[in-house]
């Protein structure tokens, strides 16, 4: 998508408001140019020799057009103003909920590498130069043209010779514009780019404020961010530097046009070719003709630092999801059963690097519980990333109820599949909106028993408004305990036939570990259940336990058929026993 046909495409939708802001831009026009008449006829009036016998009565006539002309510049004003307003906010409020939307189509690959500061720079910052494109820079642009061509018009019907001598600066303010465009726009692009690392530093340092503080950095991050913030500074007065380098020639050649008026047509007027009233209106109409011009300088500056908030967020909309829908999904058969399968299933996350998964084949039934263990880093996460589709695999198979993943709808897909992981994210707001976004319109008696299977009320009778407690953002207020409670009982509210638990219990103390199993076990009842755990004692009973290691499954069975089998499971789970008894005969000695 290229920038000026995005504008285009979001300026569409207010063609109204814009019409009337142009059709009042007209009329402020056709204001400014009456009123340098009127003090023309005036000035002609009162040089004729005798004066006319109605004099008082033109006079009276004049003060009355010229009253009528100022009371509908202001009425043009605020309808100018006002209806620009409302479709330079709108396009803005619409450009950003489109990129919103574009972000949420996007797979989870696209933002491993970026920062949410980067981000949210494009979606508030360069959104925000629409509006100044649309309510000031354009309308302002076209104002200035149009009162150009007007002023243009009437300065040749009073004197050509002259009108013509007054040209001769506009050849210097052309070359100045080509010579601004080519070297501004960059810099105000470049600008942009370091406004938005700014953005993602500070982003990152508030959020994580608290390891900042425990670890006492605040000296290196303050330096860090200081630092970025002088970055910033000298590349807004570099571009700002540039841009006030071109403003004195506007100027000069503003100058030389006046100067060329009053050494030409004085000597006109005291020729006798041009009245002394043509004279002082070409004066007049003068100011009107160069200050357009000058605006028009300050215009483009806007335009093109607003092109270079367009391409950013062009370059973002022209991002393009690894993972896309098909174009004739096929419906999951109803009840959805939830068995999966992985045939001879590899991937990676770049073609350029080494296989994280190779030549996965398994089943897993629905209905059952599947462990899935193993080192830290042989891919347990990555394949259960598989399921839901967040990433596409890169060769074979995965079907669920027998269906390819890539054949089904994403959104139908994903709406069978709960997940549970160890790093829970919570958002600000109520512990029971929190709860309730798993399903936003369940009943209140279903947001309650959810919260009972999950054990949440075993602490919500502690919370100052119970339900209604704001927990902040991430859940900041919340143990880790309580918080990984509160996901659980988000699944349990969404009731899908295929739960994921990602390192539910790993992070928490043994009393609260055997609350969240409590809940855990209400939850997995008729589910089809993948388990991601390094405490193998929490997976001892699951229907089928999966060893993955290095990249590929070494092992199958229940855990009294992997014990017997003396593999890597065995040593596994001897390990974890062994630290586990240490502790204990410490304690009795």
């Amino acid at each position: 998508m290229k920038p000026i046909k995005l504008l285009i495409d979001l300026a569409k939708k207010y063609s109204w408001p814009l019409f009337w802001a142009i059709l009042a831009m007209v009329g402020l026009v056709g204001a400014q140019l009456v009123i340098p008449w009127i003090i023309r006829s005036l000035i002609d009036s009162l040089s004729q020799t005798p004066l006319p016998s109605d004099i008082i009565d033109m006079v009276t006539r004049l003060s009355l057009v010229a009253l009528a002309v100022f009371i509908a510049r202001g009425f043009m004003q605020y309808i100018r103003s006002y209806q620009a307003h409302v479709a330079g906010w709108g396009v803005v409020a619409d450009a950003r909920k489109l990129i919103y939307q574009h972000l949420q189509q996007l797979s989870l690959r696209f933002y491993e590498d970026k920062q949410t500061g980067q981000l949210m720079s494009r979606l508030i910052n360069d959104t925000e130069l629409f509006e100044r494109t649309i309510a000031h820079a354009m309308p302002e642009m076209f104002v200035n043209i149009l009162t150009l061509v007007g002023v243009m018009v009437i300065l040749f019907s009073m004197s050509w010779q002259l009108a013509l001598l007054s040209l001769i600066p506009i050849p210097i303010i052309i070359i100045t514009l080509i010579q601004y465009a080519k070297r501004v726009r960059p810099a105000f692009i470049y600008r942009q780019q370091e406004l938005g690392t700014l953005n993602a530093i500070l982003n990152d340092s508030i959020s994580g404020v608290k390891e900042i503080q425990a670890f006492t950095r605040e000296d290196l991050t303050m330096h860090r961010v200081g630092k970025q913030i002088e970055t910033y500074l000298e590349s807004n007065l570099k571009a700002l530097k540039l841009m006030a380098t071109y403003t004195p020639l506007y100027d000069f050649a503003a100058g030389l046009g006046q100067l060329i008026v009053i050494f030409f047509g004085s000597r006109l007027a005291l020729q006798g070719n041009l009245q002394v009233a043509d004279l002082v209106a070409f004066f007049l109409y003068l100011d009107s003709f160069y200050q357009p011009v000058r605006n028009l300088s300050n215009s483009w500056e806007a335009v093109q630092e607003s092109l270079a908030g367009f391409e950013r967020v062009a370059e973002m909309l022209n991002e393009t999801p690894d993972v896309l829908p098909p174009e004739h999904p096929i419906p999951l058969p109803k009840p959805v059963r939830g068995e999966i399968r992985f045939e001879n299933v590899s991937f990676r996350y770049n073609p350029k690097e080494a296989f994280v998964l190779e030549n996965i084949d398994l089943e897993i039934p629905a209905g059952k519980t599947t462990a899935l263990v193993g080192p830290t880093g042989v891919g347990k996460s990555t394949l259960v990333s598989l399921i839901p589709r967040f990433y596409d695999i890169t060769c074979g198979k995965l079907a669920v109820d027998g269906i390819d993943v890539r054949d089904l709808d994403l959104y139908e897909l994903r709406a069978n599949i709960s997940m549970v992981l160890q790093d829970v994210f919570l958002f600000h707001g109520t512990i029971r909106e929190n709860i309730l976004f798993g399903k936003p319109d369940a009943t209140e008696a279903e947001m309650l028993a959810a919260a009972k299977i999950a054990n949440v009320d075993e602490f919500i009778a502690h919370m100052p408004n119970g339900y209604n407690t704001l927990i902040g953002e991430r859940g900041v207020k919340l143990s880790g305990g309580q918080k990984q409670r509160i996901s659980i009982a988000r699944a349990v509210l969404k009731n899908s036939p295929i739960l994921i638990l990602d390192e539910a219990t790993s992070a928490v103390d043994t009393e609260t570990e055997l609350l969240i199993q409590q809940a855990l076990d209400r939850l997995i009842i008729g589910r089809t259940t993948i388990i991601i755990a390094h405490r193998l004692s929490t997976v001892r009973n699951a229907d089928q336990i999966v060893v993955l290691e290095g990249s590929t499954i070494t092992e199958k069975g229940t855990h009294d058929e992997l014990l017997a089998a003396h593999g890597l499971y065995y040593k596994l789970y001897t390990v974890q026993q062994n630290l586990t008894l240490i502790p204990a005969e410490e304690a009795h000695n």
